[in-house]
């Protein structure tokens, strides 16, 4: 495989369990090196897809590529060239951490010295040399996943599947887990995780936007972004709940959204959300404050799923009338 060829390339790819539609007409482009975020709610087809892309799940349609190996026809190829880690800890907890490492070496095929060697450099690379000994079970949440990257990266695999790696994280623990990725991703390895936080969406080279199993977005953070035409004005106003239910009622209006004592105000195509605020709220409410704000990808994201939710139930209107 060359450098210039897509990590990972699928095209159509879907799933279905019995009636139930998992994943439908996912097509994926992932370059080495990136970091490519793959986001969407519970239940929104992630999992699924990150499980197909690891040839544990055997696609119902579609095609994909992951290393330069098919995923439907050469699954084992790919088992034994990736990394992959699970937002539940899937380490052996009565092992010590020592003993983790030295057993995946084991399983990704390492032996002898090369083994040795590579299961003290990641100890010190990780800066879990003073746990060596700790039981995996008694370790917090932060050096579980710290130990679990370990794991999942000892025998250098040049594609790392990360699942929801940061469920139950505290921020801090979250924080040096990202700079372990971009690290990663600078020596060369790519990392595809799914994730429903948005705002780690701002960390990733390029994202897909899963929804009911389908795409809805895919690009750089402030490509998704700019496609959604939004801007964002924060308000600080008396009598913050009618002055939602006021500008709610507003055709230019994408959401208002309570942050504390503040209103989050999303308005659609642009329209300047400063002037449009205090045209509706004259004289029906006291503005103490207002600033234009910078549109984030959560932003984005639930512009995405409102417009594809009244997409569907304008669909399902038009089949029931002709029904």
């Amino acid at each position: 495989m060359n450098d210039e060829e897509p990590i990972i390339h699928t095209e159509h790819l879907s799933r279905h369990f019995g009636d139930f539609v998992a994943v439908r007409d996912v097509s994926l482009y992932v370059k080495r090196g990136e970091i490519f975020g793959v986001l969407g709610p519970n239940g929104a087809g992630k999992s699924t897809t990150i499980r197909m892309l690891c040839g544990i799940l055997d696609p119902t349609g579609g095609r994909g590529t992951v290393i330069g190996y098919d995923i439907a026809r050469d699954p084992e190829n790919i088992k034994a060239r990736i990394g992959y880690m699970t937002q539940r800890f899937s380490l052996y907890e009565d092992l010590s951490v020592f003993e983790n490492l030295r057993f995946f070496a084991g399983i990704y095929g390492l032996s002898g010295a090369v083994r040795r060697a590579r299961v003290e450099q990641v100890l010190e690379q990780s800066g879990l040399l003073p746990r060596r000994k700790q039981l995996a079970g008694t370790l917090s949440g932060g050096w579980k996943q710290r130990v679990a990257l370990a794991c999942a990266t000892i025998h250098k695999p040049p594609l790392l599947f990360l699942d929801e790696p940061t469920a139950g994280v505290d921020p801090v623990s979250r924080r040096e887990f990202w700079e372990q990725i971009h690290e990663l991703s600078l020596a060369g390895t790519t990392a595809l995780l799914t994730t429903h936080y948005m705002d780690e969406a701002e960390r990733c080279h390029r994202l897909a936007f899963i929804f009911r199993g389908g795409l809805l977005d895919v690009g750089t953070p402030d490509e998704v972004v700019a496609r959604r035409h939004l801007r964002i004005a924060e308000v600080d106003v008396d009598h913050a709940a009618k002055a939602a239910s006021l500008l709610r009622m507003v055709l230019e209006v994408e959401e208002v959204a309570h942050y504390g004592h503040m209103l989050r105000v999303a308005t659609r195509d642009r329209a300047d959300p400063i002037a449009l605020v205090e045209r509706v709220l004259k004289g029906r409410a006291v503005i103490r404050s207002i600033r234009e704000a910078r549109v984030t990808v959560e932003d984005a994201f639930v512009a995405m799923v409102r417009a594809d939710e009244i997409h569907e139930a304008h669909e399902a209107h038009e089949n029931e009338a002709k029904s």
